[in-house]
């Protein structure tokens, strides 16, 4: 479930995937915002607060990778995980936090979180 605060980014990030619009000064001013090394740092407290850490590469100038997993001490690809590949850092941020959220708003079933119980063999 995403809580209200989840709902306003997955807004303004599907607005933000407008690349291809006409151009609209609200757009632009979004993207201002948006399309910065600061505003990786928004999205991200944003995506924490829904339960997601990032894990973001640069691949040897060749673009940047960006994938959101589910809180907790090893990541793993899971059901609820999100990932983009974009030129830039915040593009593919912006986008593997819109496939997150858009997946936990799918009601896909959750990630079993393993750090809540040991079981690990005696």
């Amino acid at each position: 479930m995403i809580d209200q605060r989840g709902q306003l980014l997955r807004a303004a990030l599907g607005f933000a995937g407008l690349r291809d619009a006409p151009p609209d000064a609200a757009l632009d001013r979004l993207h201002t915002w948006l399309d910065s090394w600061a505003a990786i740092g928004h999205v991200v407290a944003g995506m924490a607060r829904q339960g997601y850490d990032l894990e973001l590469r640069r691949y040897d100038g060749q673009g940047w990778r960006a994938m959101f997993f589910t809180s907790g001490f090893e990541h793993s690809f899971t059901a609820h995980a999100g990932g983009a590949w974009a030129p830039s850092p915040w593009a593919a941020t912006q986008h593997a936090a819109a496939d997150a959220l858009n997946r936990l708003q799918a009601g896909e079933p959750a990630p079993r979180d393993w750090t809540l119980r040991d079981e690990s063999p005696e």
